[in-house]
């Protein structure tokens, strides 16, 4: 089946029933950002360290990979940054445009997968911008070769994505106050349903998620050419039992060194 066309409609979905990460920042934090007072989150609730960024955005070249949505690259943009969207769903690319259009920004989009880069040009971004959004993709190692290849020497790669740990609790029996370790890492949803359910999920239009090892998700990047500068974890956020024992997710921020 095609996965990533199937996700696409499944985060349009996702927009149609307002889910969190499809709200797009409102015009005050717009307006904050243009005055220099400005953050944005790659992971689920702290904001990314302001020193993992220029001191001054003016110019620099920014690519927000599986973003969409109306939040980070509106704020970059805000800051003065040269903003480039890259996301599957077309709902979550108009969120991003409406706000420039409502607040006198330049972004530039692109409706794309974001493990098929090659339509951008090489070493022609000085920073990437990657909020949890890779578990959607089989394919995690030709996300961060792609953004390596775009990225210039000395381009930084700012990246959010799920710790695996999270992914081997069964859901049912941790809405029930239990943490039943069921699945194992790697694996996708699909993977933790009875075969006779795949059509009924499918036809749910639910988006279909992959669980990515640690090597997947770090040694990936540094297979890509990249070097780790930074690290922090962040909470699942909401009601989620598992935050009381670990963090479930995870940002780096990384250097491209080699071209």
């Amino acid at each position: 089946m095609d996965v990533s066309k199937h996700n696409s409609v499944a985060w349009d979905k996702k927009v149609a029933e307002r889910s969190t990460y499809t709200q797009a920042v409102s015009r005050e934090v717009i307006e904050r950002g243009k005055r220099g007072d400005w953050e944005i989150g790659v992971t689920t609730t702290k904001s990314v360290p302001r020193n993992w960024f220029p001191l001054n955005m003016d110019g620099v070249n920014v690519l927000c990979v599986g973003s969409g949505g109306g939040q980070q690259a509106p704020v970059l943009a805000a800051a003065g940054a040269s903003v480039t969207v890259v996301d599957i769903s077309s709902a979550q690319i108009a969120k991003d445009e409406y706000v420039a259009r409502e607040n006198g920004l330049e972004l530039t989009t692109y409706l794309a997968d974001m493990t098929k880069l090659d339509f951008l040009e090489s070493e022609s971004f000085d920073m990437v911008v990657h909020p949890v959004s890779n578990l959607f993709v089989a394919n995690v190692q030709a996300v961060w070769d792609g953004i390596a290849r775009v990225l210039k020497r000395n381009g930084v790669l700012i990246a959010g994505f799920t710790n695996p740990l999270l992914w081997i609790f069964d859901d049912e029996s941790e809405r029930r106050g239990m943490l039943d370790v069921k699945h194992p890492i790697p694996s996708s949803t699909l993977d933790h349903l009875p075969a006779e359910k795949h059509v009924e999920f499918l036809e749910s239009k639910q988006t279909i998620e992959y669980a990515h090892t640690l090597e997947q998700q770090i040694k990936g990047q540094l297979q890509a050419g990249l070097v780790m500068t930074g690290f922090y974890e962040d909470d699942f956020g909401g009601s989620r039992m598992i935050d009381t024992y670990i963090k479930t997710f995870m940002a780096t921020r990384a250097v491209k060194m080699r071209v």
